[in-house]
């Protein structure tokens, strides 16, 4: 439907264009040929209208009005009326050429019209001369030069929306595969640790092992309700399920229980009135917590972990900190795409984020958000 209605358009412009520089044509041939002591004969004004209606189909074949106005201009040039508005017809025919076609198309059509007029040089009734081919090349090789800029402009207009396409929709897959990284990490690492405690207990202490069990389906739940609100992201037909909280530190006692469940006690500490923090922020601020004690679960051994929670004006803090192994000494910065994910959503918001050995052993990771106060 656009597309048609674009198409429409650009041929009302362009008949409006013919139109004018018919009026043009027929108004000014006259006193341009008086100007130069020059008459007009039959032919001229037949001429001037064939040159100018061509432009009424220009950009839908730019090749054929070309030929149409040349031969016409041509043709007037030959007979030895007076330079006049029929070159502004070949002007804009050649610009035309130029700013639709291919470059390689339009700089051999471009050539075919200047030799073409310049045959009045030669074989014209009243021929200027070689003097004379100077001011009629200049009648192609401007158009040519205007109409190759305007399509450099745009196809330049056009590689610059589709970068930018790609980039919001590489965004958007980067921000997608971080999401479903820290549900799906954090969830599958929660069961794998329940699953052994319960393979552990199974045969010795059956009754312990049925409430791990029971914490793998509790944890699955939860971990596929979570990767439902975020896969909505990219399911643009479906609302969201508005029963299932979006990811905040709401849920932060949850987690808490959960990694309890599969052995790692976390202790929560805020300092200064806890607010409502803006939504970006309360995300970014859970999965930081999420990933860190994820990663506590997988690579730290036993350990206890603690949490703390720091509201400042205009600012949010979010520290983790655990009792476990740490890194090897000498084994070089910490990296991993979870931490790396971490870093990114933090610095995407204007905040800080840091992460590496605790001072008295096991591992840290601190970042800061801002966070302004609502009213």
């Amino acid at each position: 439907m656009d597309r048609n209605r674009t198409g429409w358009g650009d041929g009302l412009f362009d008949a409006l264009v013919a139109l004018a520089l018919l009026a043009i044509g027929l108004v000014g041939t006259g006193p341009a040929g008086a100007n130069e002591g020059i008459s007009t004969g039959r032919a001229t004004y037949p001429l001037v209208v064939v040159a100018a209606l061509a432009l009424a189909v220009r950009r839908r074949w730019p090749l054929a009005t070309l030929a149409v106005v040349t031969a016409a201009s041509t043709a007037y040039l030959v007979l030895g009326y007076p330079y006049g508005p029929i070159l502004l017809s070949f002007f804009v025919a050649v610009y035309t050429v130029a700013a639709y076609l291919p470059p390689r198309t339009a700089a051999v059509a471009g050539g075919a019209a200047l030799v073409a007029l310049l045959a009045h040089v030669v074989v014209g009734v009243r021929s200027p001369g070689l003097v004379g081919a100077m001011p009629v090349a200049a009648w192609v090789v401007v158009p040519f030069a205007v109409g190759t800029t305007v399509r450099l402009g745009r196809e330049s207009a056009a590689r610059g929306r589709v970068d930018e396409a790609r980039r919001l929709a590489d965004a958007e897959r980067l921000r997608v595969a971080r999401e479903v990284h820290d549900v799906v990490g954090h969830g599958l690492a929660a069961i794998h640790m329940q699953a052994e405690i319960a393979l552990h207990l199974l045969a010795k202490k059956p009754e312990q092992a049925e409430a791990a069990l029971t914490a793998i389906s509790r944890t699955s739940k939860e971990a596929l309700d979570e990767l439902r609100v975020t896969l909505t992201v990219v399911r643009r037909d479906e609302a969201a399920d508005e029963r299932s909280p979006a990811p905040g530190l709401a849920q932060l006692p949850q987690l808490r229980e959960r990694l309890a469940g599969a052995g790692v006690p976390v202790t929560v500490e805020v300092d200064g009135e806890s607010r409502q923090l803006p939504v970006a922020v309360d995300l970014a601020a859970y999965r930081v917590v999420q990933e860190s004690l994820t990663n506590v679960l997988r690579h730290a051994g036993p350990a206890t972990a603690t949490v703390r929670l720091r509201y400042a004006p205009g600012e949010f803090a979010v520290e983790v900190t655990d009792t476990g192994r740490g890194p090897l000494r000498g084994a070089g910065p910490v990296t991993g795409y979870g931490l790396a994910g971490m870093r990114e959503r933090v610095t995407a918001l204007g905040g800080s984020f840091t992460a590496g050995p605790a001072p008295g052993g096991g591992f840290r990771v601190y970042a800061t958000l801002p966070a302004e106060e609502t009213a």
